[in-house]
């Protein structure tokens, strides 16, 4: 008995010194660099908010946060990344509805979307731009719809991903048009081929397309959400152009490995929350198109919880199916 005993208190002292060594790391927390993973390649709207967010961390915690683009895959191989490593703190990623849409789109990813994940917080949210080349005969949406109408099949879109492709076809549905796909890995390349003329349009992040409009190397058509872009108060929203039941919102946010600490997990989000509500962050996000977007770590979770139903049923319906 005195041997069982003996153990048990030695095993009890044990445990009380990993925990106290844990708390202790998570008080610490970070005393070395972060990686931010971007599922998307360089130069598009995830890599601007992820240096946006991450110079805010930097100044903060004075630890760097390195942006790692991992683009492809339709941000799987970001993904599957991030669920590879270490729960500590110190690998994080952004995501949009990809997250939760790849799950009912393939039959075997590389990763549980729900159970390989712990959500930190949103960042921001944005609404679908409708941007032309400049070489498309058409001003404004009515215009738009009447030359598609005119050339089934012969127009096409540039989408950066699968979620984009729904918002673009969900356009076809609505505007009775058969305007065809192009897909590409990431906003960035989409973009360099709309400005070259490669494809005709997109329905684009705000944020990869402003600057073009302004300097006319693209026109702005339209925008979802139930208000006008402040930085382009001159294009109107889907209602106001004739298309009432286009109103398609999005999303970033950011999630770390399952089994990161709790007390890591909420010293982020806490983290995330500060930086969002700066002025100068706040003046930075309007110019370009998006808006904070802040929450817990457990209003998040209950965000992509619902948006996995939400495109489960839309991608059921429409009938898409990929693979691996």
């Amino acid at each position: 008995m005195k041997v069982f005993n003996t153990i048990a208190r030695m095993l009890t002292a044990a445990a009380l010194v990993a925990a106290a060594g844990s708390v202790a790391a998570q008080q610490a927390y970070p005393n070395k660099p972060i990686r931010f993973i971007t599922p998307y390649p360089a130069g598009g709207s995830t890599s601007v908010l992820a240096r946006l967010i991450g110079q805010k961390m930097t100044e903060s915690w004075g630890q760097q946060v390195l942006v790692d683009s991992r683009g492809g895959g339709n941000t799987i191989i970001g993904t599957e990344a991030l669920a590879k490593s270490a729960p500590d703190g110190y690998t994080i990623s952004m995501v949009d509805p990809h997250i939760v849409v790849n799950a009912s789109l393939y039959p075997k990813l590389p990763y549980d979307s729900v159970r390989d994940f712990a959500p930190v917080a949103t960042l921001i949210s944005y609404e679908n731009f409708l941007v032309l080349n400049p070489s498309v005969p058409a001003n404004n949406l009515q215009e738009l719809i009447a030359l598609a109408k005119s050339r089934p099949g012969k127009l096409n879109y540039a989408s950066s991903g699968v979620t984009m492709q729904l918002r673009s076809e969900l356009f076809n549905i609505l505007a009775g048009t058969q305007i065809q796909h192009i897909p590409y890995k990431g906003g960035g390349p989409a973009i360099t081929d709309l400005l070259g003329g490669q494809v005709q349009m997109s329905f684009a992040v705000p944020t990869n397309v402003i600057s073009h409009v302004k300097n006319g190397k693209l026109k702005g058509i339209a925008v979802s959400g139930k208000s006008r872009l402040s930085a382009l108060p001159q294009v109107p929203t889907f209602t106001e152009a004739g298309l009432p039941g286009y109103n398609v919102t999005s999303w970033y946010g950011v999630v770390a490995p399952a089994g990161t600490p709790k007390e890591i997990v909420d010293k982020l989000s806490a983290e995330i929350a500060r930086i969002l509500a700066l002025s100068d962050i706040k003046e930075k996000l309007d110019s370009i198109g998006f808006e904070p977007y802040i929450s817990t770590p457990n209003e998040f979770a209950a965000l992509m919880k619902a948006e996995m139903a939400k495109y489960a049923k839309i991608i059921k319906t429409a009938n898409i199916k990929l693979e691996n």
